[in-house]
């Protein structure tokens, strides 16, 4: 596989920050997409045609305007993001969330972590659901 093109969309700069680290850090030759909003997320995503869509789009719940459930819901009926890993990394916990974005088709749904060593387990479970994407484990 060559280098993962990721999307990132979050609102919260030092939490994009350092997914961005923790992602370069286990993949240094990833290619990231930041957003800092839902819509700037939506225009990523418009972007990418259906040869051309990225490995994995990592979205919080909680951003003002357009959350990322509503992404899930927009991007849901798009076949070119069909077999795309969805994942939410939000601060909330709420199973009304959580069944909510799973529903809608998120892959996973991931609780922001409070340590780096947290927040590099969750790296290597996005990259688990990537598919053919060779195991990180090692890393």
């Amino acid at each position: 596989m060559t280098s993962l093109q990721i999307l990132i969309a979050d609102d919260d700069a030092e939490d994009l920050e350092l997914l961005e680290e923790a992602i370069l850090d286990a993949e240094p030759n990833s290619s990231i997409d930041k957003a800092m909003s839902g819509k700037g997320a939506l225009q990523y995503l418009d972007r990418y045609s259906a040869k051309d869509v990225p490995h994995l789009i990592v979205l919080d719940y909680n951003m003002p305007g357009i959350t990322g459930s509503d992404i899930l819901n927009l991007i849901g009926q798009q076949e070119r993001f069909s077999k795309v890993p969805k994942v939410i990394l939000s601060t909330s916990s709420a199973p009304t969330h959580i069944n909510e974005c799973l529903n809608k088709g998120a892959t996973e749904y991931f609780v922001k972590p409070t340590t780096k060593n947290e927040l590099d387990e969750i790296v290597r479970k996005m990259f688990a659901l990537i598919p053919g994407y060779p195991s990180v484990n090692g890393k």
